[in-house]
Parts: structure tokens; sequence; C-alpha cells
């Protein structure tokens, strides 16, 4: 992976073919799913953050912070749990600031959270610690900082897409999930959703700690392609139209199981962005969820 300079400087160039496609007349996004009616009208609000928060107990090996957005106003409030990408092995709770903001403004209280990185933690630690996160939010502190625990969503791109996709497809699995673990929607960008495809990478069987070759159940464990069932909540999933490093044909895919499930969602494609690119230009996308959160959360 690039630094954050290079990725901007490649998000740029993504984008100049992005004004092209537009001005051609291509069409800069396209949204299905999307229910007839408007959704609730939205909350303007304005927010206080707490940087720094703990979220792991004291036994945990890694004690792990979070950021907290609480809009003003009283409680309990409608609630997300942010996920930053990074391959699982970078990355920071500001690059989704702009996301939190975003939330926090609109009235939502937002927990932007970390996890453990790969090398030095592979599959499936990353979603334990964000499972955590959610433990939290539904704790006694959580309550006390505001949080509703039965109106709580996950949120996240890239790593943190599919973190935030894996957890909203697990809380009825014996194995992997938990009652206490249930969220009522999830927003889900740039996510890899069925990592058996990716064998022949090395993001993926670096996350997962093993090659393909040792067997394929943890791909299959780590992909909420995978976990899929019925009983699933809402999921909105966000996508850049000519993205490499995640191609389109995961979220096609992975929307196709939603659908196959009976789950509710919605698919929107940012037309004319690579998966980093998308990742600066997504303000359509963020609206659209925004509206997607409105429905499902208030």
């Amino acid at each position: 992976m690039t630094d954050a300079p290079d990725l901007k400087r490649m998000a740029w160039a993504e984008g100049a073919l992005w004004v092209a496609l537009c001005l051609a007349g291509a069409g800069c996004s396209q949204h299905s799913g999307k229910p007839q009616g408007a959704p609730p009208p939205p909350v303007h609000a304005e927010y206080d953050i707490t940087r720094d928060v703990a979220f792991t107990p004291a036994d945990w090996p890694q004690r792990l912070l979070a950021d907290v957005y609480r809009p003003r106003g009283a409680g309990p409030l409608p609630s997300v749990l942010l996920l930053h990408g990074g391959a699982w092995k970078r990355g920071d709770r500001g690059q989704v600031e702009h996301t939190a903001q975003r939330l926090a403004a609109r009235g939502f209280l937002v927990v932007n959270a970390t996890y453990r990185f790969v090398p030095q933690h592979v599959w499936p630690v990353q979603f334990r610690d964000t499972q955590q996160a959610l433990r939290w939010m539904r704790s006694s502190e959580g309550a006390a900082r505001g949080i509703d625990p039965a109106r709580i969503a996950t949120f996240g791109y890239s790593a943190g897409g599919h973190l935030a996709a894996l957890l909203g497809a697990t809380a009825d699995d014996a194995r992997w999930g938990a009652p206490d673990l249930g969220v009522k929607a999830v927003v889900a960008g740039g996510t890899p959703a069925d990592l058996p495809v990716f064998c022949d990478g090395k993001l993926v069987p670096a996350f997962i700690g093993k090659p393909c070759s040792a067997g394929l159940q943890p791909y299959r464990d780590a992909s909420p392609l995978h976990h899929i069932s019925a009983g699933d909540p809402p999921v909105f999933i966000y996508h850049a139209g000519l993205d490499r490093l995640v191609p389109i044909a995961n979220a096609e895919a992975y929307q196709a199981a939603l659908d196959r499930a009976g789950v509710t969602n919605e698919y929107f494609v940012i037309r004319g962005h690579g998966h980093i690119s998308a990742h600066f230009f997504d303000r359509a996308a963020i609206d659209a969820a925004l509206d997607f959160l409105d429905r499902y959360l208030r």
C-alpha cells in the first residue's frame, strides 16, 4: 500500500477520468434498490468530540481507542460504529473523520474505532476487536454516553467495509456471532465480500495468515457473503465502478447473495472512480447512505 500523499495523487488522477465521464453524459453515479418515498426529515445537529476513548476491557491483549462524536441534545441516540480501511494492516481514525463529522451533523452518535493490524495479528483478531467495540457500545458506559443499544449500525470502507459487513451478517451465527451483537443496518463501501476470489493476491492471504492452498474454510469464515441469511439487517453497498483492487464483481456478487436471501439492500455505484479515489470523491454515496440510515435507525 502507498502513503497518504501518494494516495491523494492517485485519487486526483482517477478523478480526472471521473470528470471526463460526467461531462460526456455517462452519469456520475447509479443507485438501485432505493425505496419509494422520502426518508424521515434529516436532523441538523451540532456535536462534541471525545478523543481516545478506550473500548476494550483491562484484560484485552491491546488497549484500543475510539473517537466518540456525540450530537448535542437528549439521548439515547441512533449510533454508528465507524471503521476505517487500510488493507487490515494500517490506517487510522483520521481516514474517516470526514464521514464521522457528516454522520454526527446528521444526528447520529459515532464511535470511530480502530483495530489491530496484520502481520502481527491475523484473522480473526480484527473481527474480534470490532465485535468488542459493539459490546462496549451496548454496555452501561455506552449508554452513559448516549448510545441507543437498539439502534446501532456499522459503517466502513474497504477493510472497514468488510468488517462492517461481517458484523452485520454474523450476529445469528452460532460460531462467530452472538445475539447481543446484532445491528439494525450496515453501510459497506469498497467491500471485499467474498475472500476466496482473492487467493492470487497478497493482501487477503496476509489477512487470513495462510495461503489458500492450506484450505479455503478460513477465507469463507471471514467472508460476509458466506454468512448471509434471511434475518440480516438492511445493507447499503457502495462501490467504485473502476475499482481494480476490489473489482466491482465482488459488490455485484454480494448484492446478489443479499437478494437471494431476501435481505433489504441498496446498491450505489460511484462511476468513473477506482478504489482509492472513491474514498475522496464519495459525497453522493455518503449522502445516499445518510438517507439509508435515516430510514432504518430513526
